[in-house]
């Protein structure tokens, strides 16, 4: 069986280089394109050479169309807006995406969902197997405790980071919810300042820290009467989310169209 060929979005970027590597590392798949905005000063360098290896033979360009045209999986981890643009032609170029993208708003989600009509798409706010199986772990505790029991979320990343909770963070709170039965939006706590009152019972609170070069650190704490348990999960550098995104990519090969998460590639669900 030949190769997957993959494409890499934003590859002159920290986490494009981290996927470059992680791809040709990975046995079953290759780089096969490789993309960066227009005028960008590294159009037409090598990937490989970028990513700190060898040459790949695979040259940056900006052609977003070409991309999906060339590949049978695109790995993306950009913006809301960019992603959108991507889900759409994945879906008309029947391409397969992995992305990792983070902050999109309900009209955004629900392209994606859309464009996962017609090709495979794995969408994760975290593609690290450690922070999926923390979110499996949150949420059958969650499962067993009470309300008694507070649940706190702190996640810090490094100065750059522009969306606040993490998309892991709420993926976490997410996976907390599920455990208890409600739905996140209807119990989220954010942003407590001044004389904010007493906490809500049931209520799952997150604040955020940025500073640094954090690559992530997530910590959900359920925090009862004279015990409190902590899951937490620290990411030591960006190679864990590029293994897992390539590994994505593998598995959805030959995969039916539909909206998949790092949790089914898993095998945590169904």
């Amino acid at each position: 069986m030949a190769d997957l060929g993959i494409g890499i979005v934003g590859a002159a970027g920290r986490m494009g280089r981290a996927l470059t590597r992680a791809v040709a590392e990975s046995a079953g798949c290759r780089v096969v394109a490789a993309t960066e905005s227009a005028n960008h000063p590294l159009l037409g360098h090598d990937a490989g050479v970028l990513a700190g290896m060898d040459a790949l033979g695979v040259e940056l360009f900006e052609d977003a169309n070409a991309l999906f045209e060339t590949s049978d999986a695109v790995l993306d981890f950009t913006i809301p807006a960019v992603t959108v643009n991507h889900g759409a032609l994945a879906a008309s170029a029947g391409t397969i995406l992995v992305t990792g993208t983070t902050g999109l708003d309900a009209d955004q989600q629900a392209k994606i969902m859309a464009a996962s009509k017609k090709v495979a798409i794995v969408q994760a706010p975290n593609f690290s197997v450690g922070v999926n199986l923390a979110m499996a772990l949150v949420e059958q505790t969650a499962r067993v405790l009470g309300e008694e029991f507070d649940i706190e979320i702190v996640e810090m990343h490094h100065r750059h980071k522009v969306d606040s909770p993490s998309g892991t963070a709420l993926g976490l709170g997410k996976a907390a919810a599920l455990g208890r039965g409600v739905n996140l939006d209807a119990v989220s706590e954010r942003g407590r300042d001044g004389i904010s009152g007493a906490r809500a019972p049931g209520a799952i609170g997150f604040a955020s820290l940025r500073g640094g070069d954090v690559v992530g650190d997530h910590t959900v704490m359920f925090a009862g009467m004279a015990e409190r348990i902590e899951i937490t999960h620290k990411a030591g550098g960006r190679e864990i989310f590029a293994r897992g995104a390539a590994r994505a990519a593998l598995w959805a090969a030959g995969k039916p169209a539909g909206l998949y998460s790092m949790q089914d590639v898993l095998g945590f669900k169904s």
